[in-house]
């Protein structure tokens, strides 16, 4: 029996016990960095394979778009292929040293970066916390910012990437590579590279030592400073397409008796927001309860009861905050959709339809925007640390005035 063969048997003994790909099925023998296990974004893929099988490598590249369509999972199926000693049509072998290096997060040439939280005068930089990074990444590289600091239990921190973490990108870029054929930098979000950090990296991303690739992924390319902006090859990515999205969510057993279009209108292309949604089960009934108590208590003015509303969503926790603030604004948008008697483009569950059916007269025209803005208001500013009491508060205050307009 070769290596290949023995490599084989290992990965998928390996898969069977630890590993779900993204895609949600197993494809045969393959790591979960591999091209074939992100959803959708097909279009994507073959640009990034063509560009590596005519060597039109950019040095520094800029994967750019919204949350949870991929971004990440792609540049990493993109290292992983670039550096693939037995690489497949299309996609890396995901057996071979190089490969099963990266599936773990552990091969030598592979470097990140990414927003980390100061404590105190001590630096920080991404390495001390490559431990959290890893467990995080091996769990899906599907993730955004409040997942991270989650993690690191600081999740009301406004994380940052600071000067220091250039002189380390500078350093590890300068060595020599261990073992493949390009040296590779991950830089997570680089929009909160701080200006210093920024500037100190500039003359390695123009000049770069040979073989190395700079791959940066970001959600808000407007905050890159201009000159790094201009110097990397954008590569824009999209939402996921419904029709990806949709054969995705078949796969998971937890959506069985779920409504998949539901759920694939309600993510908006975004497999974050599609894991929130199936996390949301648990308090979907609360948050409907406390949008009916909102909207009846507004209607009817009853202040003694709207105030003892806030006490208790003030009491409930910032995740659950954030997380009916994000349900009423989809339910009070459904709700004037439903007053247009727009049915094909309504997005409710039964419960939520029995509800409108009386409710949905009271969001017109006249309402719609200002309601909206206020919610989403209240949103950015309990994402911001605000005072929850303070913010609930106000917000029910401007919906006494705006139920009844």
């Amino acid at each position: 029996m070769n290596f290949c063969e023995t490599s084989s048997i290992n990965v998928v003994l390996h898969q069977e016990k630890q590993f779900l790909p993204l895609g949600g099925k197993k494809f045969g023998i393959y790591n979960f960095m591999q091209f074939k296990a992100i959803t959708g974004q097909q279009s994507i893929k073959e640009r990034l394979i063509q560009a590596i099988e005519e060597h039109r490598v950019s040095h520094a590249q800029l994967f750019v778009g919204p949350e949870g369509n991929g971004k990440l999972a792609l540049a990493l199926a993109f290292a992983q292929y670039i550096n693939c000693r037995q690489p497949q049509e299309g996609d890396s072998c995901g057996v071979c040293p190089s490969c099963r290096k990266y599936e773990k997060l552990i091969h030598p040439d592979l470097h990140f970066v990414f927003p980390v939280v100061k404590k105190g005068a001590k630096r920080a930089v991404s390495d001390d916390f490559i431990r959290n990074w890893r467990e995080l990444l091996l769990q899906t590289p599907y993730i955004n910012i409040q997942q991270w600091f989650s993690l690191l239990d600081v999740e009301n921190a406004q994380g940052m990437i600071y000067s220091e973490e250039s002189e380390e990108i500078i350093r590890k870029l300068n060595l020599k590579s261990f073992e493949a054929e390009y040296k590779v930098m991950i830089v997570w979000l680089p929009e909160r590279m701080n200006v210093s950090c920024s500037n100190k990296l500039l003359k390695m991303i123009e000049e770069p030592p040979p073989k190395t690739l700079f791959l940066l992924v970001s959600e808000d390319e407007e905050q890159i400073i201009s000159t790094i902006r201009s110097r990397a090859q954008k590569v824009r990515i999209p939402r996921i397409s419904k029709e990806d999205l949709r054969e995705y969510v078949g796969t998971l057993p937890e959506t069985s008796g779920r409504d998949v279009d539901i759920l694939v209108h309600l993510s908006g292309g975004n497999r974050i927001a599609l894991k929130n949604l199936l996390e949301q089960d648990d308090h979907l009934a609360w948050n409907l309860e406390r949008f009916r108590e909102l909207m009846r208590f507004s209607y009817g003015r009853k202040y003694l009861e709207l105030m003892e509303w806030v006490d208790e969503v003030a009491r409930s926790g910032r995740e659950r905050q954030k997380s009916f603030l994000e349900y009423a604004l989809r339910l009070v948008r459904e709700n004037f959709i439903s007053n247009l008697k727009k049915e094909d483009l309504i997005f409710m569950n039964s419960e939520e339809r029995t509800f409108s059916n009386r409710f949905s007269p009271f969001i017109n025209e006249r309402n719609i925007i200002p309601l909206s803005n206020e919610f989403e208001l209240a949103s950015r500013d309990i994402r911001m640390n605000g005072n929850a009491k303070v913010i609930l508060t106000d917000l029910t205050l401007k919906v006494v005035k705006m139920i009844r307009a």
